[in-house]
């Protein structure tokens, strides 16, 4: 095999796993290779770094020299390259959807979501913007943002979505400060009605929390009895983790 080809395969893999973390199979039939070569691939592709296996699920995605090449991106396509994997593995753990937020103004934007495998799924909020006052990301988003900000977003209007929706900005000012100290936020129903989510800080290598991981399902069966406390922390992690990627720093994949 000519050098010249060796690199457009190795391309073709790296951009199939643009997309997400994949197996060796699930590779080779999207790039058309054969499996005997994409494993050979991978294996110079992970000796220099470009690509990882995920001892968790052991699959490959894309690695530490691919995530530091492309820095130069957008803020939000970079990051969604890098979390995705991360919330691959945090919803087969849950088993429900997680995505992806960034602050706009007062609102959310969604970034990037996984679905879970329930035959009811939630909506698929890539690419729109939510009241931040209404979800968890927003939540988590305005709890660090500084403080002459957070009152003049507190100042309103402030909209309901539901009559669970929280609107008075006293009752919000408490609610952001108490966020804050524990590190993740859950919504029940304010957005939608039968939809609860939390969310937790995704932290640039500054220090200053530039998204926020949410995890989201229908009411009646997300979180399940007794298992809020649980969901919070996988989603906690998660965020953790993928600061942890955004920094340089790689800590083990968590246990399901």
């Amino acid at each position: 095999m000519s050098t010249v080809q060796s690199v457009e395969r190795a391309f073709s893999i790296l951009r199939c796993l643009a997309s997400g973390p994949l197996g060796v199979s699930e590779i080779a039939d999207r790039t058309d290779l054969p499996k005997s070569t994409v494993s050979r691939l991978l294996g110079t592709l992970v000796e220099t770094g470009a690509v990882e296996q995920s001892d968790l699920l052991g699959v490959y995605g894309l690695g530490e020299l691919i995530i530091e090449l492309s820095s130069s991106a957008s803020p939000g396509s970079n990051l969604v390259s890098i979390a995705r994997p991360f919330l691959v593995e945090l919803v087969e753990q849950i088993g429900e959807a997680a995505g992806l937020g960034m602050l706009d103004g007062a609102q959310v934007y969604y970034l990037d979501q996984v679905d879970g495998d329930h035959e009811v799924q939630v909506r698929d909020w890539t690419g729109e913007s939510v009241d931040a006052h209404v979800v968890s990301s927003g939540l988590i988003l305005m709890a660090h943002v500084p403080r002459e900000l957070r009152v003049e977003w507190l100042a309103g209007p402030l909209e309901p979505q539901t009559e669970h929706s929280v609107t008075d900005p006293a009752v919000l000012a408490r609610r952001l400060d108490e966020v804050r100290r524990a590190g993740f936020a859950w919504v029940y129903e304010e957005m939608s009605e039968g939809l609860n989510s939390v969310a937790a800080p995704i932290v640039n290598p500054a220090g200053s929390v530039i998204a926020a991981v949410h995890a989201h399902g229908p009411s009646y069966r997300f979180p399940e009895p007794g298992g809020a406390a649980s969901v919070a922390a996988a989603v906690v992690d998660t965020a953790q983790r993928i600061s942890d990627r955004l920094s340089g720093r790689h800590r083990p994949e968590s246990a399901a």
